[in-house]
């Protein structure tokens, strides 16, 4: 006897399938698409049970996250220290705090709440504060007894006070890349780039930000997910460590766990050979809930964190050029190794230059060894000129932009980072699709809240957190923005096979909208609320929140 049939109907089905761009029913059996269509097509599939719960509501794939870090449920654990509002697993809102002197007030006040051991928080951005940065005497102000360590919100940045400075030995005497010091030779207390912060990770907080994910954290991240009527989603550094890999394991192995991970193997944790071993050992064990593909190198910093690399005339203020993780000397040879290994390349690059770099090694890669169909990938990829993407569109590489930037930092990178001229260009929906680059669009959650209709209205408005629209040119509809975060994502994970779109024989992984998207004003994209999940056929209603 088949299996049995459930029919959902919907007000609007947005399918992302061009052949068939809109439906009102989908059916799904044994946790995959049947059909899709009207009732003409659900006519002759059989005894079906019709499930009318969504009647009044927009259904569209399942979100796909192409860029996130399943470490904002562990940063959660944690307080926020952020610029702007932010809502945490539970639905609560945590409010924006707008100078060092209010950072400082709110650690004080965990202080008093933990007693004892680290003070650790994470989001903090100074480059709001018109050039003030945090020093350790700001942290000395919290404790002089206990390490305090803030994490910075790019992930890039951490700043300490003296406690936590001198157990990780950073002191004067150092002569360390990445160790920030004053007009007269001493460390501020600011560190930048991961060594440095792997070391205070190691020996001053070893369970800030655990590379090994536990279940809570991973069920904190699930429910951002699923507000956010994300199905599927990456974590784009993973150490893939035994105990990592038994956690992912184990929350996609629950029936009750509401995701699809696909995990990137940090390829700096590992050597050369191991890593490519480890990738191959894992890539068999695949499931449709957890997918062993990727691997992640990550060539510069942020840009708002002055630690990106940017080609002439370098940063807007004058800063010096940021920081190179991986040696461009080595970087053609890392590249090379994994891409005659099979492997999917996601590569971390937020400054052109690193972009350029990236495209450089990629191109001798491809030329040494073709690969038809490798799907490369550029995350951030935020600042090429259109010459640069047209070398991305030959090689055929994928470029996952981040929009959320133009909202979250668009005001400090024309006023700071990149100046006027280069912001209005920077991540460039519209030029990507103008040429026919793949793309999808991110929001390298815990960096900015992982929410990809916010995503999505970034990247239609291109409105700054201060109302200027900062590049029209490159603006896009929202149904291209829709595809981005659905297919688009999808394809630069080479799962388009699977999700992406609501097609028969796909996984039936949706979003439940409340409002169409397409039937609104472009304004409101971000304000519409998502009703529930579906992952693989099984409803999961998304709780008010608070």
């Amino acid at each position: 006897m088949p299996a049995p049939v459930t029919i959902f109907t919907a007000r609007r089905i947005l399918t992302m399938d061009p052949a068939r761009p809109e439906a009102t029913h989908v059916a799904v059996r044994e946790s995959r698409i049947l059909a899709v269509g009207g009732e003409a097509e659900m006519a002759d599939l059989g005894p079906a049970t019709l499930d009318r719960r969504f009647a009044d509501k927009v259904i569209l794939p399942g979100f796909v996250e192409g860029h996130s870090h399943l470490h904002e449920g562990a940063a959660w654990r944690d307080p926020y220290l952020g610029f702007f509002e932010r809502r945490d697993p539970e639905g609560k809102v945590w409010p924006g705090l707008k100078d060092i002197a209010a950072v400082v007030a709110r650690l004080r006040e965990v202080a008093a709440e933990k007693p004892e051991g680290s003070i650790t928080a994470w989001g903090f951005d100074p480059i709001y504060f018109g050039g003030r940065r945090m020093k350790r005497a700001d942290l000395d102000e919290v404790s002089q007894t206990r390490p305090v360590v803030v994490t910075h919100a790019s992930g890039h940045i951490m700043n300490l006070n003296s406690v936590a400075m001198a157990l990780a030995g950073f002191d004067r005497a150092n002569d360390l890349d990445g160790l920030v010091r004053d007009e007269a030779g001493a460390p501020t207390g600011e560190i930048l780039g991961p060594e440095l912060m792997g070391r205070v990770r190691r020996v001053v907080v070893p369970d800030m930000f655990s590379r090994t994910l536990d279940a809570g954290a991973l069920d904190r991240f699930a429910k951002l997910a699923r507000q956010a009527g994300v199905t599927t989603a990456t974590d784009l550094v993973s150490d893939m460590s035994e105990a990592t890999v038994a956690s992912y394991r184990a929350a996609t192995e629950g029936a009750d766990f509401p995701l699809r991970l696909v995990p990137a193997l940090a390829a700096r944790m590992f050597g050369q050979d191991e890593g490519i071993a480890r990738l191959e050992e894992l890539r068999p064990t695949s499931t449709e809930k957890l997918h062993f593909k990727l691997v992640k190198l990550v060539v510069d910093g942020s840009i708002q964190g002055f630690t990106a690399r940017l080609r002439w005339p370098g940063y807007h203020n004058g800063a010096p050029n940021g920081l190179w993780y991986v040696a461009p000397s080595e970087l053609g040879a890392i590249v090379g190794a994994w891409h005659r290994a099979g492997a999917l390349l996601h590569i971390h690059t937020n400054g052109d230059e690193a972009s350029e770099v990236a495209v450089e090694m990629l191109e001798r890669a491809l030329t040494a060894h073709p690969r038809p169909d490798h799907r490369h990938t550029l995350q951030h990829c935020q600042m090429p000129d259109p010459a640069l993407f047209r070398r991305i569109k030959a090689l055929g590489l994928c470029v996952n932009l981040f929009a959320n930037h133009i909202f979250y930092w668009g005001e400090e990178h024309v006023a700071q980072t990149m100046g006027l001229a280069r912001a209005q260009r920077m991540d460039a929906c519209g030029t990507a699709l103008r040429l026919g680059i793949p793309f999808g669009i991110h929001s390298d959650a815990p960096v900015t809240p992982l929410a990809p209709l916010f995503t999505a209205w970034c990247a239609v408005m291109r409105l700054t957190a201060k109302g200027r629209v900062l590049g029209e040119g490159e603006r896009i509809e929202v149904a291209e923005a829709l595809r981005a975060i659905t297919l688009g994502a999808a394809y630069t994970l080479k799962l388009d096979h699977l999700v992406g779109s609501i097609e028969a024989g796909k996984l039936a992984d949706f979003a439940v909208l409340d409002e169409d998207p397409l039937a609104i004003e472009p304004m409101r994209l971000k304000d519409v609320t998502i009703s529930a999940t579906v992952l693989g056929g099984r409803v999961f209603p998304v709780p008010p929140t608070a």
